[in-house]
């Protein structure tokens, strides 16, 4: 049985793809430089140090890469302020999970970005740690954010749980050793190489429960 859980946020609490892409494209195209039409796909578990190199290096920001990171950040924060787009079921589904297990929460997102939204979000009590891809050395596909999150817990990475939407993101979660739950972002879907990686597929993250996830983890582990 799992004994722990740990989720992704963009694509599978928040509808907040779109919205990451939209501020990295305004951005490029405001100041001058590149954009690219592969770029959100290239960019997609990057952490913050890594994208915001990325737009200054390849998308040709005339900008270092901090003070991109700022403008990123604060147009997403300006966004989330006016209404943050929970996915259907995201609350009911972190609460039901939080009754059986302790929730760890493994996200691309800057830290300021993790905790604003969910204080927004009313939830974020449920989760004992919360891990940003820029606290870690690499974003995914490595798994080094979902590793420092089972660390966190205090858990083996075995033990856990991951719920995932992406290709980088169901990637790096099993190359932390985890049992994996696919929500596939329907904006930017995984590679099916990647989609077969995962013990269980649904929709939506409010298909997810305590019998899939324990389903999942007897998957894992047969």
């Amino acid at each position: 049985m799992p004994i722990a859980v740990i989720f992704d946020l963009d694509g599978v609490l928040l509808d907040s793809e779109r919205a990451w892409n939209e501020a990295k494209e305004a951005l490029v195209r405001e100041s001058g430089g590149s954009w690219r039409d592969e770029a959100p796909t290239v960019m997609m578990g990057m952490s913050s140090p890594e994208w915001s190199a990325y737009l200054r290096d390849e998308l040709r920001v005339p900008m270092d890469a901090e003070a991109i990171n700022r403008e990123v950040v604060r147009r997403m924060r300006d966004g989330y302020r006016r209404g943050l787009p929970l996915l259907p079921g995201a609350g009911e589904t972190v609460r039901a999970l939080a009754r059986r297990w302790p929730l760890g929460l493994a996200s691309s997102s800057n830290r300021e970005i993790i905790d604003h939204v969910l204080e927004l979000a009313g939830f974020g009590d449920a989760f004992g740690v919360t891990v940003s891809s820029e606290e870690v050395d690499r974003g995914k596909p490595a798994p080094d954010v979902y590793l420092e999150a089972a660390r966190r817990l205090g858990v083996e990475p075995g033990h856990c749980v991951a719920i995932e939407d992406s290709s980088n993101g169901l990637r790096s979660a099993v190359a932390a050793g985890m049992a994996v739950i696919a929500v596939p972002n329907p904006h930017y879907p995984p590679d099916a190489d990647a989609l077969a990686l995962a013990q269980a597929t649904v929709p939506v993250v409010g298909e997810v429960t305590p019998a899939l996830v324990e389903a999942a983890a007897r998957r894992a582990a047969a």
